[in-house]
């Protein structure tokens, strides 16, 4: 059997365009730093670890926090799923965000665990501001387990339109 190269295959392919990985429109220090997470998850795993440092490792937890900004607000989202609004802190000191709190595990020391995924215990979330912010007009909401915080940028921060004249 003998093979032979098909001009139409050929002209096909060229016609069809390259298609990026959904990873490539991340930016490269985020694949990195996946990457170093999930090795630092191999060589520390809990059930190596001693009971009280098991515990300590499936107790410790991190919200996920994303703030961005447009004209007038610099804004942060934080995932905050199964707390109560009395469980969480917020506060603001010399431009640092810091949002904590506590979230407590639901289920009775008595009861036998089967599996545990959830993490629970206290969290600090800090974060630099971008710019300056107006503390008299920030506002807050907590709905379906997400905290959002608004914080309004002071005047003399947000952009201003200059005028040019003509002479």
């Amino acid at each position: 059997m003998q093979l032979k190269a098909n001009s139409k295959q050929q002209t096909i392919m060229r016609l069809i365009p390259y298609q990026t990985s959904e990873l490539s429109n991340r930016s490269p220090f985020d694949r990195w730093s996946n990457l170093r997470d999930e090795i630092n998850r191999i060589f520390e795993p809990p059930y190596m670890a001693a009971p009280l440092q098991q515990r300590q490792l499936l107790n410790g937890w991190t919200p996920a926090l994303d703030v961005y900004q447009n004209a007038d607000n610099v804004v942060a989202v934080v995932e905050l799923p199964g707390m109560r609004k009395e469980e969480i802190e917020i506060s603001l000191h010399d431009g640092t965000l810091t949002i904590a709190g506590e979230r407590k595990s639901t289920s009775d020391e008595r009861e036998k665990t089967e599996r545990i995924e959830r993490f629970t215990g206290k969290f600090r979330r800090s974060v630099t501001l971008p710019t300056r912010i107006d503390a008299a007009k920030i506002a807050a909401s907590y709905k379906d387990g997400v905290l959002t915080v608004t914080l309004p940028k002071a005047e003399e921060a947000k952009p201003k339109k200059i005028e040019v004249s003509i002479e």
